[in-house]
């Protein structure tokens, strides 16, 4: 599994009336976010039956890659927006792909 991609999910539990704030400040992150060499893909997905609840499914190239993402502008930018946007703390947790392999299907 040396080859692996690393896979981020952060779960993030908005305040109802910052939802549309946090949803434009996190694309404009994730559109940034993909141009990261180090980043092979980044997903923002909303609950259907609550949105005020996100994921962002991050996926790195490298086990570097994450630390390099946080040091930079766009990624700092969208932290300190928004940071008290939060219903509660930001949780994390941190996966390797299984299927597909770096071989691809």
């Amino acid at each position: 599994m040396s080859n692996s991609l690393l896979v981020v999910h952060v779960h993030a539990h908005v305040k109802p009336e910052l939802v549309d704030a946090f949803r434009a400040a996190t694309l404009e992150n994730a559109r940034e976010s993909v141009q990261e060499p180090g980043i092979a893909r980044f997903d923002v997905v909303q609950d259907t039956e609550d949105p005020t609840r996100f994921v962002l499914v991050e996926i790195y190239r490298t086990k570097d890659a994450p630390a390099q993402h946080k040091e930079t502008a766009h990624y700092q930018r969208w932290r300190d927006t928004v940071a008290d946007m939060m219903a509660e703390p930001r949780t994390s947790r941190k996966y390797v792909n299984v299927f597909p392999d770096d071989a691809g299907y």
